[in-house]
């Protein structure tokens, strides 16, 4: 089923075809929703945009494409309004039949990709011996959402965690448990993550600060890379210690990952300096084998290098990544690939692209695409540490956001006077502190900061993942407290619509196509978190005593076209959040 907006800018298309001749057949015929109802529902500004290639007036303009324009079965007469905008109005009748047509829908009328293709989302990436703090939050959750409003729109989706899991650090950190803790190196789980993690620090400031212990380390790392077996048996014990907490994490978060570490890599690394220096691209410098850059320089304003290969002949975390790329387009055969990190790596990612492409790895059929986001931010809008001024441990802030959801709740049951099971409410607990992690992250535009509050989050009214879920769940009430079964009302169950808060909510249920849509595009999950938070408000006034409806105590046939919008409601939302990563409740 073709969205509302896409079939009128065919229609569009080929008014203006017919109206100017076929080379305007594709020229896009601005049409947006109108900002006003009173003004309709869709407008098109082509007119003003034609005028000066045209040499003629807007409003003449728009007269031209109106006579050619046949929307008959989905609009309203058009009307041309000021300079020459075309206001649109759906008709009854088409908005009644397409309510009918998605209603037995699983999908809602959402299509799925006229081109489905196979994606790669590499996101999350924590790094081996150290626990994932506050920093991991976005990259894992816009990650996640992100690839499953791919997967569902029917493409090919790899979710890639691109673990550090290889390098100097376990030389170093080898290097250190044999002198202190042996047996960490032999036996499996002899550590937990807190250890591993101090024992890291502890490595580090002897690396620092050694030089002896430098050179064992990266001997140790040598020996790391030519296969020792001893060597390699202690990296893949330490690998495994911190897989297993990262798994903590990702079942809370409901995160589904294929591991790749850069370790997987590694014996792709000699090839890629080797390519690059048969292209011609590669240069020596200090020692080091490098491809300059166009359009960056250092502070003295000469080019700057991106280092392949250093002068002590390791590599780096670009050699890696062009390694990573290269197999992504060559084995995996991706066609659009997504990076989700930082806003502070966008370098690095413009650095390697280039570098790819000048080398002619990337095909023309090939997007690569950097997702970045910025940073989580404490209450005083300063990056959000603990007292001891380290990152807080992500594990920490979720259990925190499930115990203040349990307080909440708890409070709440017994204001009303209600009693639950103990399961009941660790469960609602959970859903509700995780779901509020979960959106206040996504509701921000990712490329913007945003200011953590749990107080915020947690709250049933406003922006939150506590009033979607409270608004789904006030829909099942309606169903509990009226003996219904949404899926008895009957597939060919017909919609009425009279009440202005009745063609409020049915035209906004209609968007969630294109909404979808536009996601898979700009990457920016924060659009499709708007558009439920509309949908919550435009249900709750529907569902208003005072300026909405009567639904269950209504006469029929508007009692069963009113339960069907209350259903299509609390199934978009359930499906909208499901996007996101967020699963709904059936009682609060």
């Amino acid at each position: 089923m073709n969205a509302t907006q896409e079939q009128l800018k065919i229609k569009f298309e080929q008014a203006m075809m017919a109206a100017f001749g076929d080379e305007y057949a594709t020229v896009d015929p601005i049409l947006v929703p109108a900002g006003n109802p009173k003004f309709g529902d869709y407008q098109a500004n082509v007119a003003l945009s034609l005028s000066k290639k045209l040499g003629q007036q807007p409003r003449a303009i728009a007269s031209a494409i109106v006579e050619k324009l046949d929307v008959s079965q989905i609009c309203e007469p058009p009307e041309i309004a000021g300079p020459g905008f075309i206001n649109l109005r759906l008709k009854t009748a088409y908005l009644q039949a397409q309510l009918q047509a998605i209603y037995p829908d699983s999908r809602l009328g959402v299509p799925q990709a006229k081109t489905p293709q196979q994606e790669i989302v590499d996101f999350s990436s924590p790094n081996i011996a150290k626990e994932m703090h506050v920093g991991h939050l976005r990259s894992t959750i816009i990650g996640d959402s992100i690839a499953r409003i791919l997967e569902f729109r029917g493409h090919d989706v790899l979710r890639l965690n691109h673990v550090g899991d290889w390098g100097t650090q376990f030389g170093m950190l080898i290097t250190y448990l044999r002198e202190v803790y042996p047996q960490a190196l032999t036996t499996a789980n002899a550590l937990d993550i807190g250890d591993l993690v101090s024992f890291y620090r502890q490595a580090k400031q002897r690396f620092d600060a050694d030089e002896t212990f430098q050179e064992t380390a990266r001997q140790e790392v040598v020996k790391l890379q030519a296969g020792a077996a001893d060597t390699l048996h202690a990296w893949k014990l330490l690998c495994e210690q911190s897989r297993k907490e990262f798994q903590v994490i990702y079942d809370l978060l409901d995160i589904h990952l294929n591991e790749r570490g850069e370790s997987f890599y590694n014996p792709l690394l000699p090839a890629i300096v080797e390519d690059l220096a048969k292209s011609g691209l590669l240069v020596e410098n200090q020692g080091a084998k490098v491809v300059f850059l166009e359009g960056y320089t250092n502070r003295e304003g000469e080019p700057l290098p991106l280092i392949v290969k250093k002068s002590d002949g390791g590599y780096n975390y670009a050699t890696t990544d062009l390694a990573a790329l290269r197999y992504r387009i060559q084995k995996d055969a991706a066609k659009r690939i997504i990076y989700v990190t930082d806003a502070g790596q966008s370098n690095h990612f413009a650095q390697f692209f280039q570098v790819a492409r000048k080398a002619g790895w990337i095909p023309d059929d090939v997007e690569l695409v950097h997702v970045p986001f910025g940073l989580v931010l404490g209450e005083d809008g300063k990056r959000i540490k603990t007292r001891a001024g380290e990152s807080v441990r992500l594990r920490d802030l979720l259990d925190e956001a499930i115990i203040r959801a349990r307080t909440d709740l708890e409070q709440r049951l017994q204001e009303d006077n209600r009693t639950e099971t103990a399961d009941f409410i660790a469960n609602v607990a959970q859903v509700i502190g995780i779901s509020a992690v979960k959106y206040a992250d996504l509701s921000q535009n990712r490329t913007s900061n945003y200011i953590f509050s749990y107080n915020k989050m947690l709250d049933l009214k406003g922006n939150t993942a506590p009033y979607m879920l409270y608004a789904y769940a006030r829909i099942q009430g309606i169903s509990r407290k009226g003996g219904i079964n949404f899926e008895q009302l009957g597939d060919n169950a017909q919609v009425i619509l009279e009440h202005e808060t009745e063609f409020a909510l049915a035209k906004y249920l209609l968007q969630l196509g294109e909404v979808v849509s536009t996601v898979e595009q700009d990457l920016l999950p924060n659009r499709l978190c708007e558009y439920l938070y509309e949908l919550s408000k435009k249900f709750n006034v529907f569902y208003d005593r005072n300026h909405g409806v009567r639904v269950l105590d209504a006469e029929e046939p508007q009692r069963t076209s009113r339960l069907v919008l209350c259903d299509l409601t609390a199934r978009t939302l359930k499906l909208g959040l499901s996007l996101l990563g967020i699963q709904v409740l059936e009682r609060m």
